[in-house]
């Protein structure tokens, strides 16, 4: 029960920090989307001590400061090569994987495609890997470098 007590929490703080409007007609489909959200993994067994969204309340709004300023970078990259396309080399990378948790590997492919100019083609989630397109040489060997995959691990609380 307490996994779906915070689940709601953090969807509703969630919820009213990204709307910015409060009344009670969007108070009411907000709160009924919640109630949806929290059924729904209920439903699909989803939720547990492995993907108890309070063991993280400090860690993820770090995280996504540093995903946002990522995302900036290679968005700055990716302008700049389609102004000259000259420096646009796409290429599949296979990298390892090795996040404690399903949802580590997932929030980690998942923080790869947002990044502009890389995507998530293939994640295995019984085994460590993941492939990955990408669209600039640097993009591919940041993702070689590993700190994307240690800043998940650290979200997930190592380190």
């Amino acid at each position: 029960m307490r996994y779906f007590v915070s689940l709601t929490v953090v969807l509703a703080v969630l919820w009213l920090g990204l709307s910015g409007v409060y009344k009670p007609l969007l108070f009411g489909l907000g709160a009924a989307s919640i109630v949806l959200v929290v059924w729904l993994t209920e439903r699909m067994e989803v939720l547990g001590a492995e993907h108890d969204p309070a063991t993280l309340p400090w860690r993820l709004p770090v995280y996504w400061v540093w995903l946002m300023w990522q995302v900036i970078k290679s968005n700055i990259a990716v302008a700049r090569a389609v102004l000259d396309p000259r420096r646009i080399e796409p290429m599949l990378v296979e990298l390892p994987a090795d996040q404690r948790t399903r949802v580590g590997r997932v929030t980690y492919g998942n923080s790869i495609t947002l990044t502009p100019g890389t995507v998530t083609t293939r994640l295995e989630t019984d085994g460590d890997g993941i492939q990955i397109h990408a669209l600039l040489p640097e993009a591919a060997e940041d993702l070689r470098r590993g700190e994307m995959a240690r800043r998940v691990r650290w979200l997930e609380g190592d380190g």
